[in-house]
């Protein structure tokens, strides 16, 4: 597809948004028509923000101000009629709460499943933590490598393999994928709050501390488990700015 000039820089922009948001290779909310410069349709850019302002505001812990973002881009995206483009956006928003350790088996797109693509269709399986079989060929390359990596042997100090994500929320939500098919190793964890923590993103950093505090309450551990909770405290007491 050929891109007009005019119109480049907001459509690579958008590619690079639905890329971090859904992960989900080759899908777009929309088509811009070249013919005569037209200006893009308005709901692609409203959607476009709202879901980017969705996240951010999921992953700093305001929990009012994401679900009136999510509400605007599916009202930005109902004009269309496209159930399958819809589909793609509740999988932003499974994405987003897995990265957080909330899983509801993404609930609000299983209504729209039966519109959406084999590669959605997978990459829902994936975030929900099914077997892929062959339909690990469908995901997005970054993720096909981890889906197909061997379980770990359980070594000590064995290196997370999660640092081969460069962005930081496909990270999250790898983290949050293993976390359901008991594939999560110490240091993963260990990944998965340095990711949180560098990005200042709250919710997904107390849900994983959460995680790691749990561990030292099993392991009889009461000098991480106070360590853990301070920091814990420390989060708590700085409740979530809109922005």
């Amino acid at each position: 597809m050929a891109f007009c000039p005019r119109h480049r820089d907001q459509t690579a922009m958008t590619l690079r948004l639905l890329t971090q948001l859904t992960t989900v290779v080759g899908a777009t909310l929309l088509l811009v028509a070249c013919a005569g410069n037209p200006p893009p349709p308005d709901w692609q850019s409203n959607a476009f923000a709202a879901l980017n302002s969705f996240s951010s505001a999921y992953l700093r812990g305001d929990t009012s101000i994401a679900e009136l973002e999510l509400n605007h881009a599916r009202r930005e995206i109902a004009r269309t009629g496209r159930a399958d483009v819809l589909a793609r956006a509740e999988l932003t928003r499974c994405a987003t709460r897995v990265a957080s350790l909330e899983f509801d088996q993404c609930s609000s797109y299983q209504p729209l499943a039966q519109d959406a693509s084999a590669s959605e269709r997978a990459y829902a399986a994936f975030l929900t933590g099914r077997r892929m079989g062959q339909d690990t060929a469908l995901l997005p390359e970054h993720y096909r490598a981890l889906a197909l990596m061997p379980a770990p042997d359980g070594t000590a100090n064995e290196r997370s393999a999660l640092n081969t994500l460069k962005d930081p929320l496909a990270r999250l939500i790898a983290a949050g994928v293993w976390l359901q098919t008991g594939r999560l190793t110490p240091s993963d964890i260990d990944m998965a709050i340095e990711t949180a923590s560098d990005q200042g993103w709250r919710r997904p950093l107390l849900a994983w501390l959460g995680v790691q505090l749990q561990r030292a309450n099993q392991a009889d551990d009461p000098a991480a488990r106070t360590r853990l909770q301070r920091r814990i405290d420390l989060v708590l007491q700085t409740p979530p700015q809109p922005q």
